[in-house]
Parts: C-alpha cells; structure tokens; sequence
C-alpha cells in the first residue's frame, strides 16, 4: 500500500505541472476572449489553485505515507481525496459531453487514460481510507 501511495503521489505531482500547460495547449488566450476580464482571471486563478492543491496532495502522500495509513487523521484525509477522484471519475463520464472525444483518436486515447487514472487515485486512496479496517 506505501508503494501505491507513493506512485499516485508522483502520479498528483506530475497533473500539477501538466497544469502550467493548460493555457498554451487550450489556447486560452483565443478561447477565453469573450468572456468577461472577471469570469477570465477566475478561471486561471482556480486552475492555478486546482494545480496547486493537486500538488500538495501529492508531496503530502510522497513523504507521509506510513502517517496517512496509520493514523486516524490520515484516513480522514484519504476518505478525503478519496471522496474527491471519486466525484472527478464520475465527471468523467457524466461532465462532459461524447461528443469531445468520441471518434477522435487522441481524444477518445485520453479519455481512456484519464479515465483509467481517476480510477486509480479513486481506489488507491479508498484503500488507504479503509486500510484500519482490513487491520493493514
């Protein structure tokens, strides 16, 4: 179970770089031009706290794996993440529309990659919430 921890917390540290390249790839700068100046610096400043709050996640189960599984607090926190890539997987499918991906290779090949990494995250975490309960 550390070692999975582990993984998904480089796996955490790697989203929250991937995020600085959101911008350029979505071309936002064309993209976001027709909303409002308001609605514009909201959205990059949550991406920017997402990345951030994904960040932490990850260094915070790099370096505290034994806490995280031995403590009451730390199955609190993973119950807690677990909650959230939970959601995030069901978003997944029920966010956002087929038709992004569906008959696009690249599209249709990330989908397929996320959707497999939310599971990931989503049962490597419920392990780490429930591991008090197996006595592991």
């Amino acid at each position: 179970m550390d070692a999975l921890l582990k993984v998904a917390g480089g796996i955490l540290l790697g989203l929250a770089v991937l995020h600085a390249f959101f911008p350029t790839y979505f071309k936002w700068k064309e993209e976001l031009r027709a909303i409002t100046p308001l609605t514009r610096q909201i959205h990059y400043i949550h991406t920017f706290f997402i990345a951030l709050i994904v960040f932490f996640n990850g260094l915070l189960y790099l370096t505290c794996t034994q806490e995280l599984l031995s403590s009451p607090l730390g199955h609190r926190i993973s119950l807690g993440f677990f909650i959230f890539w939970a959601c995030r997987l069901i978003l997944q499918f029920f966010g956002y529309s087929s038709s992004l991906w569906r008959g696009k290779l690249f599209e249709t090949v990330m989908h397929v990659l996320f959707s497999l990494l939310w599971l990931f995250l989503t049962v490597v975490f419920g392990l780490a919430a429930f591991s008090h309960l197996s006595g592991g």
